[in-house]
């Protein structure tokens, strides 16, 4: 099988080959540290070797229960952050973009999110819609007590109960939660629901080849032994015995330091291709959550290209120069529609007639990655052969790994969170939440 690449040659200029160079004892320093688990964060580090780890009894029950849930027209997976982007960063990917439409033709079930945000109208629409439905929950929560997912699900148990009744409703909601604490933990024992564990050693925004992710790509009829595997082959491709300059989490890693060294203090991550927009959104968490920490970090952006070209490509041609970009290319697409010819062309376009529109995007790619360089936006490029749950499986990983490396060449801790708490505190003081009596006094005080 092919492998993902990593070309940086057009983000020489803002820095030079020798200076990302210079970075090497660095970045392999960062990445024994990994290996070695010396590091800040060394309890958060099961995600390292997890693609190699996972058995195949885990798979087969993962996809036994994923048939299960696959019996119903909708499953709702219910999470915030990284409990959800990285499912359906996979999901939107892979999947036909109009599926959803083809309700007499489609075999797989409709992933529907909730617990990501606290939209009361969003919960009501969503409530509305599988009203006297059955449909499959999957609640994926580490404590069972995070506002947003607790919330959602006890809105969405009432309603399945009330549809389908108690007893059988829960042979269709599943539990992602804790090995043996917690709120969740304590209700799926009592009330008897299959349950899959979050490992203690692994962050959320890592956790994409847990059952936190697996699961629902499962039940979303993706090939998650292709996914695993696929993050397998580059766990190996970057191990830390492979010398820095063949090891592509390495170089990137130590590329976009380099990169913020010189002020380029945005990296904004670019594609092409529609199907890739929350690969973005998952991208952001990762390294936004891993590196914005102690007034330091790599600010995290992304645009779906060329439709922003029309809006964001004029800041990026000619605003602020202190970003970089990184594209997501594509090499091949999955299908073949050229551009026909017209005997009128009105509109100019029979000088493309009989052409791939794929080649149009690329030549769209080429020449918006030319321009944006000229213009002093710092280039780096990852291709994909194809867009399959194989490559997708190697991109996650490869982006995972290479966030741990930065966040130790950067010097932070990239596995904690502690920005994350304060809306928390803030949000439970203005609620009156029992322990909270203080700090509701205090943020009270504030307001007048």
């Amino acid at each position: 099988m092919k492998t993902i690449t990593l070309d940086i040659d057009k983000a020489l200029g803002a820095v030079t080959r020798k200076q990302i160079d210079a970075l090497a004892p660095k970045a392999t320093q960062s990445m024994e540290m990994l290996h070695k688990g010396t590091g800040p964060g060394n309890d958060f580090l099961g995600w390292l070797n997890l693609p190699s780890s996972i058995t195949d009894e885990e798979l087969k029950d993962i996809e036994k229960t994923a048939s299960q849930l696959r019996k119903c027209k909708a499953v709702v997976v219910i999470g915030i952050g990284g409990s959800y982007l990285g499912t359906k960063a996979v999901v939107e990917a892979l999947n036909n973009s109009f599926d959803w439409l083809q309700t007499s033709k489609r075999k797989d079930p409709v992933l529907l999110y909730a617990g990501n945000n606290i939209g009361e109208d969003y919960l009501f629409e969503l409530c509305a819609t599988l009203e006297d439905k059955k449909f499959g929950i999957i609640n994926i929560s580490k404590s069972g007590t995070t506002t947003e997912p607790a919330i959602a699900f006890r809105i969405l148990k009432k309603q399945l109960e009330k549809n389908i009744g108690v007893e059988e409703a829960r042979k269709y909601i599943v539990a992602v939660t804790d090995r043996s604490r917690g709120a969740l933990r304590t209700l799926a024992d009592k009330e008897g629901y299959k349950t899959f564990v979050i490992p203690d050693d692994v962050g959320g925004r890592y956790s994409v080849l847990t059952p936190v992710g697996l699961l629902p790509i499962a039940v979303a009829g993706i090939d998650i032994r292709a996914l695993v595997q696929g993050a397998v082959d580059m766990e190996k491709a970057t191990d830390v015995k492979k010398l820095f300059d063949r090891n592509i989490a390495a170089i990137y890693a130590a590329t976009r330091n380099a990169l913020y060294d010189k002020g380029k203090k945005i990296e904004i991550l670019a594609n092409f291709h529609p199907k890739l927009h929350y690969i973005g959104e998952w991208w952001k968490q990762l390294y936004g959550e891993s590196e914005g920490k102690d007034h330091k970090g790599i600010f995290p952006a992304s645009v779906d290209l060329t439709t922003d070209l029309h809006s964001m490509g004029q800041w990026i041609q000619e605003g602020e120069r202190t970003i970089f970009e990184t594209v997501i290319s594509v090499a091949k697409p999955d299908h073949k529609m050229t551009v026909p010819s017209d005997k009128a062309d009105l509109d100019g376009l029979n000088y493309l007639a009989g052409k791939r529109v794929d080649e149009v995007n690329k030549m769209a790619e080429l020449g918006t990655q030319l321009a944006h360089v000229d213009g002093g936006v710092p280039n780096i490029k990852i291709t994909l052969p194809e867009l399959n749950a194989y490559y997708i499986g190697q991109l996650f990983y490869f982006f995972e790994k290479a966030c741990g490396i930065s966040g130790y060449m950067l010097g932070v801790n990239p596995f904690d969170q502690p920005g994350v708490e304060a809306y928390k505190k803030n949000m439970f003081a203005l609620l009156d939440k029992p322990g909270y009596e203080k700090e509701s006094k205090a943020i009270r005080k504030k307001l007048k």
